[in-house]
């Protein structure tokens, strides 16, 4: 057998158990099994089902992210930048970041309703404040890595303004680091997401959806878990791409 065929094994002895157990043990009123949650799943994507509709709650989420998310890197990254170059500028914001970052984005909802009030607005705000941190704090961490003698090539070689050393020497050999706090940032982001729909910030959307159906009908719930899931693997997948595509050098 093909090697690269045995990472699927794991996941079809997972369905294999989940379809046995809520069978025998579990109830299927409570956790249907997965024969029942994909043609649910089917049924809400190709939009036979008078409620939920897969892709247009789709596309909802995916405004939510990359709005939230889109907002985090335009800011994350040159601020990482800065704190990591400038030792100033690096101990005049421990304290403040060092405030703010360990609190949930979650305990943000509130104030995002309170100052944006039920609107799209506040679930992106919800989104940056989750992913911002990991990009910012990855990107210093990269700056803060770049090699001396990398700094001290520039400088011997005529580099004398921090314009051109952050575009030659600084971004480039960051760009590891960056990647992987845009990959961790997106992860939380896309949680993020699930969890600001929850409070209803619109009428459609993955997370409001899930929220809506969780009393009565656990086989839609699931189903768009499933999706939430395979999106939220897609876009890692994406970013893992670009990483390999842009990071070439590291090989």
């Amino acid at each position: 057998m093909n090697t690269k065929y045995l990472q699927f094994l794991p996941l079809l002895s997972f369905l294999f158990l989940w379809e046995i157990l809520s069978r025998t043990l579990l109830n299927p009123l409570i956790i249907p099994p997965p024969s029942v949650v994909f043609k649910t799943l089917a049924i809400i994507l190709i939009g036979n089902h008078p409620v939920y509709f897969l892709p247009l709650d789709f596309l909802y989420s995916l405004y939510h992210y990359v709005t939230g998310f889109g907002v985090a890197i335009l800011l994350g990254i040159p601020l990482g930048m800065v704190i990591g170059w400038f030792r100033s500028a690096d101990r005049f914001s421990y304290p403040l970041i060092e405030l703010i970052r360990p609190i949930p984005p979650i305990a943000w909802i509130p104030i995002a309703i309170a100052i944006l009030k039920l609107t799209h607005e506040a679930a992106a705000f919800v989104i940056f404040i989750g992913s911002f941190w990991p990009i910012l704090l990855n990107t210093h961490f990269g700056v803060k890595s770049v090699e001396r003698t990398w700094i001290d090539a520039a400088l011997t070689l005529g580099v004398n303004s921090n314009g051109t050393m952050f575009r030659k020497v600084i971004f480039p050999a960051s760009l590891p680091a960056i990647f992987t706090g845009i990959r961790v940032g997106s992860g939380v982001s896309w949680m993020c997401v699930v969890a600001a729909e929850m409070f209803g910030v619109s009428n459609y959307g993955m997370g409001y959806k899930l929220d809506f159906a969780r009393g009565f009908s656990p086989d839609v719930v699931i189903s768009y878990m499933i999706a939430i899931g395979i999106v939220g693997f897609a876009l890692d997948r994406i970013y893992r791409y670009g990483e390999k595509r842009y990071l070439k050098w590291r090989g």
